[in-house]
C-alpha cells in the first residue's frame, strides 16, 4: 500500500512539472479572456460558471469549477473582469481568483486592438488525510502544506466582428511553491512555470440561421509537449448549438447547449480520452457544464 501512495504521488508531482499546470476547459472557445486578459470587454458584458469532472473513472480525477464575468466599460476604452475558481486533483489543489483589465485601441467601427493584465492570488495547497501514515513523514510534507502565491499574466489580441486572433502568457511570476523541508541538496524545485496561449476563431455567417465558428487553441509551456485543441461550434437561429472538437494525441470533444431568449446559455460538453488513460483502462472520460448570461 506504501508503494501505491507513493507510486500516485510521484507520478501526480510528474504531471505537475511535466503537463498544464493550469486547468483546462472543452468550453474555452466561449470563456473568451480565462485564458487571455486581452480580452476582457471585447465582447458581450456577461457573468458565467462552468464545472468540469476530469477522467470520470479514476478515483480522485481532476474536478474545477469556475465562476467569471467580463465588462466593456466604454466611455474609458477598456474591459474589466475577473474569476474564482477551485481546481482539485487527488491531494492538491488550486483555489484563487484573478482580476483582468484591458485597454482597448479602436482600428474602424467593427475591428479593436486589446492590450490585458491579469492579477492573480492563488493558493496551492497538499491535503495529507489522502495519504498514508507512513508516507506522511516524507520531507517533501515536512513543511506547510498551504502556500499562497501571487501571479501574474499579459495578453494581445485583435478582435472584429468576425475574427479574433490573441496570443497570451500566465504565471509570469514563476513563483516557487517550496513544499520540501528537507537538508538535501536538490537539483530543481517546484513552481509555478509560465503558460504560453495562441487562440483564434473566425464567426462565418451562412445564411440568416447559421452560423458556423471554427476555432483553435495551442497551448505551450517548457519541458512539456506542445497542446493544440481545436473545433467547431454550430449555431442555429440563435437558438441552440452544438460542435466538435479534439485535442491532439489527447481526446475527442462533443458538445452542445441552448440559448434562451438570446442571453442565457446553457451548454454540455463531453470528452473521450483517448491517451494516455486509455493504455490502461480502456479510455475514461470528462464532463462539463457551463452557463453564461449576457446582458
Amino acid at each position: 500500500m506504501k508503494k501505491q501512495y507513493i507510486l500516485g504521488f510521484t507520478l501526480l508531482l510528474s504531471a505537475t512539472s511535466m503537463a498544464q499546470q493550469l486547468h483546462l476547459s472543452s468550453f474555452y472557445d466561449l470563456q473568451g479572456f480565462l485564458h487571455n486578459p486581452a480580452m476582457v470587454g471585447t465582447q458581450k458584458d456577461m457573468v458565467a460558471a462552468t464545472y468540469r469532472s476530469q477522467w470520470s473513472g479514476v478515483n480522485g480525477g481532476p474536478k474545477t469549477a469556475t465562476v467569471y464575468g467580463s465588462f466593456n466599460i466604454e466611455k474609458m476604452g477598456a474591459g474589466v473582469g475577473g474569476y474564482i475558481f477551485n481546481d482539485v486533483t487527488g491531494p492538491t489543489s488550486r483555489r484563487g481568483i484573478a482580476f483582468d483589465i484591458a485597454k482597448h485601441v479602436k482600428v474602424n467601427d467593427k475591428a479593436k486592438i486589446s492590450l490585458g493584465i491579469e492579477l492573480k492570488l492563488q493558493q496551492y495547497a497538499l491535503d495529507r488525510s489522502k495519504f498514508s501514515t507512513d508516507f506522511i513523514t516524507d520531507p517533501v510534507l515536512a513543511n506547510n502544506t498551504k502556500k499562497i502565491k501571487f501571479d501574474a499574466g499579459f495578453g494581445v489580441a485583435y478582435v472584429s466582428d468576425k475574427f479574433q486572433v490573441g496570443a497570451s502568457v500566465s504565471q509570469l511570476v514563476q513563483s516557487k511553491l517550496q513544499f520540501y523541508g528537507g537538508n538535501l541538496n536538490r537539483s530543481a524545485e517546484a513552481r509555478l512555470y509560465r503558460h504560453y496561449y495562441l487562440h483564434s476563431n473566425y464567426n462565418w455567417q451562412v445564411d440568416n440561421a447559421t452560423k458556423i465558428i471554427p476555432n483553435v487553441l495551442v497551448t505551450y509551456l517548457p519541458n512539456a509537449p506542445m497542446e493544440l485543441q481545436g473545433g467547431v461550434i454550430i449555431e442555429h437561429n440563435n437558438s441552440f448549438w452544438w460542435g466538435v472538437g479534439a485535442r491532439l494525441k489527447q481526446s475527442y470533444m462533443l458538445n452542445a447547449g441552448v440559448i434562451v431568449k438570446d442571453k442565457f446559455r446553457i451548454g454540455y460538453s463531453f470528452d473521450a480520452y483517448q491517451t494516455p488513460l486509455s493504455t490502461f483502462d480502456g479510455g475514461f472520460n470528462a464532463h462539463e457544464i457551463g452557463l453564461k448570461y449576457e446582458f
